[in-house]
């Protein structure tokens, strides 16, 4: 293998930085990108030898790089190579989340990698290759699946004169010939190819390698043929579009997007996606409601991939203590992210809310959807960056970067939105870190007991305590705090002919996971059908926590108890903590909008 050779140093001009710290990057960036991701592979796959010997592996595939060098480069680059690589590595030293497959199964894939590199480039041989749960995944080639009860056995790949076979226990398995051509017991991986010539998109399907899926491996799952076929028509809309409103984001996605793994489709306006800073050009996505949706999720993963590949040549942060780690708001999850994490996040959105820029001028006529994600994803950017643009743990880079996606944001956020668009957006933005705060913000619990008794002994107001920093703790019940949005999105989706929806706020609750009828009415403007039903939810026990945020904002909206309003859309964790204590106390729930209004009054 030719990592014997010197391996190169890997330098990103001026111009590149300044591409990558825009959210941008050409294909010659890529390129550049892409000749550090391969250096990189080269030294972990150096590091694996010297760590657990590949043996026979390594000299198939040192025996296939003479013969077909592209081919050897082909698959080291492939994105699951790069994850079974850092995953393999890690089980070595001792730091892997699972202990499946056992530890020679998960080496073992390496002569799957050599058998398939010496299958494309044309050599004759046989080598010996794990069987996982009775299937033989050969990257980028396919997966053969034989009679095999055990979960982890062995088999034998053989190659001679064109005919190539995987077999074990005297049942064998045909390879076919013909690349992604099915055959009794085989599944190919198949190969999509979109757009007109010179700037198509080829990209593999994968649903059979087991490092498909990040971060963790899962077993082949093949596609049916019509599966395969729904998402050919989806990908060939979602290039379309992106050729005709990011041209030059599309070019860079033909040199740094190599697989797509399929997985089963989420809640409607909730796609999941994945991607890994190890599998440098894979994309794990939900099959999508529509060819935007899939376009969005490119363009989203893209951005992770890019920023991933600068991260392995130049770093962004400081090395942070593992102890008492910071954690953060991000406007796209609901648990609190790491200072990294939050800094991916960011790169990510900035490019969902481009996306959603150009893709409103280009449909200008069908914009509802295009106005409200293009106003809250640029609010919820904004909002991230404003909390950490001055973080000591930035390095120059990073600071330029966090700096220069900051001014852009603050260009975009002033560019003008229709005003019924632009309200529901700061509805939806304001609601989202109300309900976080309410779920992950803890007052201090000393505060939360002298209110308690300020409360019951009649007090005007609250103890000044009260108003202390609270402390960020994980609320692990935390889910769906997108779910006004969601709402929203309902609504909007029929607003092409200029008419907004307006379902029963029951039945549009219903079809939204983690969604209260309260929240429906809500999102429908209801003030103060929104503000009771919003009470009636605060009465049980114990309450959902999203509630608090809700009825801030219903009362904002209505004009009612502005105080109330206040304390709730700014620091609903008070209101929820001080209800607990005081249901707890007195087995009585306390009125919400009286307490949040006595919360709300100047502190004794």
């Amino acid at each position: 293998m030719s990592a014997e050779r010197p391996l190169p140093h890997h330098r990103l001009p001026p111009d590149t930085l300044a591409e990558l710290v825009r959210g941008e990057g050409g294909p010659a960036t890529l390129d550049l990108l892409l000749g550090g991701e391969r250096s990189r592979r080269l030294l972990l796959l150096r590091m694996l030898d010297d760590a657990g010997g590949l043996g026979p592996a390594w000299d198939l595939l040192s025996e296939a790089q003479q013969r077909a060098p592209r081919v050897v480069d082909d698959l080291l680059m492939y994105p699951q190579t790069g994850m079974w690589l850092t995953t393999a590595l890690r089980r070595l030293r001792g730091k892997a989340t699972t202990q499946e497959p056992p530890l020679w199964v998960e080496l073992g894939h390496m002569r799957a990698l050599a058998a398939a590199a010496a299958l494309r480039a044309e050599l004759d041989f046989t080598i010996e290759v794990p069987v996982r749960h009775g299937r033989v995944p050969l990257p980028t080639l396919g997966c053969a699946v034989l009679p095999v009860t055990e979960p982890w056995a062995k088999a034998t790949v053989r190659a001679e004169g064109g005919h190539t076979v995987v077999e074990t226990a005297g049942i064998e398995v045909a390879v076919p010939s013909a690349s992604g051509s099915a055959g009794p017991g085989w599944f190919p991986v198949r190969r999509l190819t979109v757009g007109p010539k010179e700037r198509q998109l080829d990209i593999a399907l994968d649903d059979v390698d087991p490092y498909r899926t990040y971060p963790e491996p899962t077993e082949p799952r093949p596609l049916s043929g019509e599966a395969v076929a729904q998402w050919r028509r989806m990908l060939e809309q979602a290039w379309e579009l992106l050729l005709r409103e990011q041209p030059e984001t599309a070019q860079a996605m033909r040199r740094g997007m190599f697989s797509l793994t399929p997985t089963p489709a989420g809640e409607r306006f909730r796609p999941r996606s994945v991607s890994a800073g190890d599998a440098f050009g894979g994309v794990e996505a939900s099959d999508p409601d529509d060819a935007v949706q899939l376009a969005v999720t490119l363009v989203h993963e893209f951005q992770h991939t890019k920023l991933g590949g600068l991260l392995h040549l130049a770093p962004l942060l400081t090395r942070g203590s593992d102890e008492n780690q910071e954690l953060w708001y991000a406007p796209w999850r609901n648990d609190p992210r790491p200072l990294e994490g939050l800094l991916q996040g960011i790169y990510a959105f900035a490019g969902i809310a481009r996306f959603w820029r150009e893709h409103r001028k280009a449909t200008a006529a069908r914009s509802a959807m295009a106005h409200f994600e293009f106003a809250l994803w640029r609010t919820h950017v904004a909002t991230a960056t404003e909390q950490i643009r001055h973080h000591p743990r930035l390095t120059p880079l990073g600071s330029t970067l966090l700096d220069t996606l900051r001014d852009r944001c603050t260009q975009w956020l002033a560019e003008p939105v229709p005003e019924e668009y632009l309200a529901l957006a700061r509805l939806c933005a304001d609601d989202n870190v109300a309900r976080w705060r309410a779920h992950h913000r803890r007052p201090p619990a000393p505060a939360v007991e002298t209110a308690v008794h300020a409360w019951l002994d009649g007090a005007s107001g609250p103890p000044g305590s009260l108003a202390s920093e609270p402390e960020i703790v994980p609320d692990p019940s935390a889910r769906w705090l997108d779910s006004l949005a969601i709402l929203v999105r309902h609504r909007l989706s029929g607003a092409d002919d200029g008419r907004i929806s307006f379902d029963g706020p029951e039945k549009a609750a219903a079809r939204v996971s983690g969604a209260l009828t309260a929240d429906a009415l809500l999102a429908a403007g209801d003030a103060t059908a929104a503000r009771h039903a919003y009470r009636e939810h605060l009465a049980t026990e114990p309450g959902p926590a999203g509630a608090w945020a809700g009825l801030g904002r219903a009362l904002a909206m209505g004009g009612d108890e502005p105080g109330a309003a206040r304390l709730l859309c700014h620091h609903p964790e008070r209101a929820r903590a001080v209800h607990r204590a005081l249901l707890r106390v007195t087995g009585t729930a306390p009125d919400p909008v009286g307490l949040a209004t006595w919360l709300g009054a100047p502190p004794v």
